[in-house]
């Protein structure tokens, strides 16, 4: 797998897809597309899907042999584009087959199951990754440097807002169909000791669909800062907006402006000296606004998932797991879980154990 060629460039890894349905043909294109990759099969239950995938005139194998696909000794990873139900059974099998698992998100469907995958893989010195697709889309870059560079300063505050019309899933809520991408970016860019500590959520079902149509999410942070969700299948427009607002600047992501989406402002409130206020004092401390410029840095428009490709093909080749690994899918999963025991109980905030995975 990690043997090169004559011009001392590396081999392109095996690689076969399980799923053809959704988000299959999605990975389908990039790994063909990518140098460091040979798609080698296409394994669904429907082959006659599967061949449409990959068109006409492939050669790449479409088959709903899974144990066949990885039996052939040219398939080095396997990349999961199945139902949540279906990810622990499916990587387990790859990981024992000595194969390299990308799995499309959440990671499994419970973080039981999920810490069963990330011990296999570590157990077999295999890479595990999650197909956290949106951190790896340049907006998503750009403030994970921001926030730990110290340019927005300390963090105060995130807000984040995926809302539509529809699709309402049968299986899951609208939490854990949404605010999975919103929790792997915050995972994503928080800064070195940043945590979130509790998670509460809230959510309303008017259409009586039988589980959350809307949701909010409220996370508190080790640093008393504050992060908030808000998902929603019943929107009648498309939103999509991140607020990250810092001790020096805010930054504003906006998914949906093609143009500009990113501004950072140089604008918020400042208080004079809170740290030698006593507590009779701080209701007469000085407040002031400071009002700066707007600055939108221009982004290098890249296809985030042939970056998310990328960054797989390099947790083979050096060992080093990736920044959306196994252990990030299970943050993700504690988070989805804690979220639905507090929207049982009314709204209760959930601990969160830091470390626990």
């Amino acid at each position: 797998m990690n043997s090169t060629n004559v011009q001392g460039d590396p081999q392109p890894i095996g690689v076969a897809v399980v799923g053809a349905g959704y988000w299959g043909p999605n990975l389908v294109r990039n790994f063909m597309a990518s140098p460091s990759f040979r798609l080698q099969a296409l394994v669904d239950l429907d082959v006659a899907r599967a061949r449409k995938v990959l068109g006409g005139y492939s050669t790449v194998e479409a088959t709903a042999d899974l144990t066949a696909a990885l039996a052939n000794p040219a398939v080095d990873a396997v990349a999961i584009a199945t139902p949540a139900g279906t990810h622990l059974g499916v990587a387990l099998q790859a990981l024992q087959a000595g194969k390299h698992v990308l799995v499309e998100k959440p990671l499994a469907a419970t973080v039981a199951e999920g810490r069963r995958l990330v011990a296999e893989a570590e157990d077999r010195g295999l890479a595990l990754m999650c197909d956290h697709t949106f951190c790896y889309t340049p907006a998503v870059t750009r403030i994970r440097e921001a926030l730990h560079s110290g340019e927005l300063g300390e963090l105060h505050y995130l807000d984040s807002v995926r809302i539509n019309l529809g699709l309402v899933q049968r299986d899951i809520d609208v939490i854990w169909d949404l605010a999975p991408h919103d929790l792997s970016i915050l995972d994503y860019v928080l800064p070195d000791g940043v945590h979130p500590v509790s998670v509460s959520a809230h959510g309303a079902d008017p259409i009586g669909a039988g589980r959350a149509c809307v949701g909010y999410l409220t996370l508190q942070l080790n640093t008393g800062a504050i992060a908030h969700v808000h998902v929603n299948w019943l929107s009648p427009i498309k939103v999509r907006t991140t607020m990250v607002g810092g001790s020096k600047r805010t930054l504003v992501w906006d998914d949906m402006s093609p143009t500009q989406r990113i501004a950072i402002y140089d604008r918020g409130v400042e208080v004079a000296a809170p740290e030698e206020l006593g507590p009779d004092q701080r209701r007469d401390m000085q407040i002031s606004y400071r009002s700066g410029d707007m600055l939108a840095p221009a982004l290098q428009e890249k296809e985030a998932l042939g970056q998310m490709v990328a960054a797989f093909a390099g947790a083979i080749r050096s060992g080093v797991p990736s920044l959306t690994d196994g252990r990030a899918g299970l943050r993700v999963l504690e988070i989805l879980e804690a979220a639905s025991r507090s929207l049982a109980d009314g709204g209760v905030a959930i601990p969160l154990v830091e470390g626990e995975n």
